[in-house]
């Protein structure tokens, strides 16, 4: 690895989070993006299921209870490796320095809806996360937890909109090496 002006190592190869409400297209726009720029794609929740990397089942929530301490150690020298693209709706637990561009997908709220309800979302956990979507949570928690130059908020309501955003997001990668 090369040495950035910081001392600190640089990758040869970017690390990208992708971050937002289920339902946003985080997986959709993951696996397009690693086929596009050659990155390995990370899906956090079967991450967690394949490597049992959780405290238990949340019957409320319907999901795994994710252990954050277990996911980050287990991930630890993949993301000093690089060229890695991590899909989850959280981001707050993870390494600052692990992420060189961290992706909020947003999607209209009607839109979003459909989406978690044709998923089988219903109750407290529909409500929940149409509740995060509208009060822009996680763009919140991204802007708390990275600097503010890495973090982008990009639509994503649309087929068209994913294929826009993976193209830009792909130009981003090529031109990563050239970047201060």
């Amino acid at each position: 690895m090369a040495q950035n002006g910081g001392g600190r190592k640089k990758r040869e190869r970017p690390n990208i989070l992708i971050t937002g409400t289920p339902g946003t297209g985080k997986s959709t726009t993951s696996v397009a993006l690693a086929e596009a720029a050659n990155l390995r794609h990370i899906n956090i929740g079967d991450l967690v299921k394949e490597k049992s990397l959780h405290d238990g089942w949340d019957d409320e929530f319907d999901c795994y209870i994710i252990n954050e301490d277990l996911v980050c150690d287990e991930l630890e020298d993949l993301m000093e490796q690089g060229g890695n693209i991590v899909d989850h709706h959280g981001c707050d637990f993870f390494p600052e320095r692990w992420f060189d561009y961290v992706v909020v997908l947003q999607t209209d709220n009607s839109v979003l809806y459909d989406r978690l309800t044709k998923r089988g979302y219903e109750g407290k956990k529909l409500s929940n996360n149409i509740e995060c979507e509208i009060f822009q949570v996680l763009l919140e928690e991204a802007r708390d937890s990275y600097k503010e130059d890495i973090v982008v908020a990009l639509k994503s309501d649309s087929i068209d909109d994913i294929d826009t955003n993976v193209s830009t997001l792909s130009d981003w990668v090529r031109n990563w090496s050239t970047l201060p």
